[in-house]
């Protein structure tokens, strides 16, 4: 059974007052809501094909539709090439006109047609058989010309649009996004893609930030400020002086490079506050603090920078497995990259929770 559309009605003068297109808005988001519910309890097996069929592709899903569908299509497959699954978008229109030459032996096509009619995608499918790609169907009916050309069919049924003409795609595309997502994301979670694999491609933006290694963020230990064990304040504050922007803190190191302690501008102002200059010649280590916390340069840029946060440090010196200090991170050369603080890794997150909501409440009024 379909959701019903209210029809918001007008004449051409007259014009819709801020409480009506709220209503009206929320009115759309509704009915598309209740159509994704009673959808996602109307598919069932043939789920479990389609994303069968894909964990079994041996080349590339390649993904096909027209007009608002194939828009919708484009999301897809760079949702499937994102998350481990080789993808492209093939444009019905110019496949018949020779893009058809991207198919290759080993790929399947996922075909989206709301009708299942739609010319530039049913005047396909002799050459798709001839080529022997199975394919996918996002489609209203099995019975449809796409339906009974295809190895598996994820059939939307009857759909009435939110558009108060019942004509522009809103529904209809909402539906078929929404099952995009369902299969490329299990078909994911199936191959056992992890961070580090969404991270291979995602190394850009905030999103490549968040998945980012410590050793590829961190300020080298060339760019650092380093003293060694035994060399006194002052001759630690002149040794470090160096161009650019400074960290916060000088990194002691031992004779192997170990890290034996840290001095931050907090106990430099400390020493200066007691108004006696002579501990400027006292050795560093004496003031240091010992045995900082530290991080490895292969752990992601989001813990490091949950343990800035949770600490209230500064600086956070990296290490190697040997205790050698390798870099920094310092918290602004965090900040001037944006990098988000309030993200765990995927792999970190517990698993999405889903909330069923009481029959009477999702349907009021529908």
């Amino acid at each position: 059974m379909s959701a019903q559309p209210t029809p918001v009605t007008r004449t051409a003068n007259q014009q819709l007052g801020t409480p009506q297109r709220i209503a009206a808005a929320r009115e759309v988001m509704r009915l598309e809501a209740i159509a994704l519910w009673k959808l996602s309890q109307q598919l069932g097996e043939e789920l479990g094909d389609a994303i069968a069929l894909m964990e079994h592709c041996a080349g590339s899903v390649i993904v096909t539709g027209m007009g608002k569908a194939g828009l919708v299509g484009r999301k897809i497959a760079a949702t499937l090439a994102s998350t481990g699954q080789p993808s492209h978008f093939l444009h019905p229109a110019e496949a018949f006109h020779g893009d058809l030459g991207r198919v290759r032996d080993g790929d399947l096509v996922l075909a989206l047609s709301q009708s299942g009619e739609t010319a530039e995608v049913t005047q396909l499918l002799p050459s798709l058989r001839e080529m022997g790609a199975p394919i996918i169907a996002i489609t209203a009916s099995r019975q449809s010309t796409l339906g009974l050309a295809a190895r598996v069919v994820l059939p939307l049924g009857q759909l009435d649009e939110a558009c108060s003409l019942g004509l522009a795609p809103s529904t209809s595309t909402t539906a078929m996004l929404a099952i995009g997502d369902a299969v490329a994301l299990v078909l994911s979670a199936a191959r056992g893609f992890a961070a580090e694999d969404f991270a291979r491609f995602h190394p850009g933006g905030a999103l490549g930030r968040k998945l980012a290694r410590v050793a590829d963020e961190m300020r080298p230990l060339a760019e650092c400020r380093v003293a060694r064990v035994g060399q006194t304040v002052r001759e630690a504050i002149v040794a470090t002086s160096r161009p650019g922007r400074r960290t916060g803190a000088v990194m002691v190191l031992d004779a192997e490079g170990r890290l034996a302690g840290l001095f931050t501008d907090s106990d430099l102002a400390r020493l200066l506050e007691t108004r006696d200059l002579a501990t400027l010649d006292t050795p560093i280590d004496q003031f240091m603090v010992r045995d900082p916390t530290t991080i490895s340069p292969r752990e992601r840029m989001t813990d490091a920078v949950r343990v800035l946060a949770d600490r209230k440090f500064s600086e956070l010196p990296v290490v190697d497995t040997e205790g050698r200090a390798v870099g920094l991170v310092d918290v602004t050369d965090v900040l001037s990259r944006d990098t988000v603080t309030d993200a765990a890794p995927p792999t970190a997150k517990p698993p999405a929770a889903i909330r069923l909501f009481a029959a009477e409440d999702v349907f009021a009024a529908g």
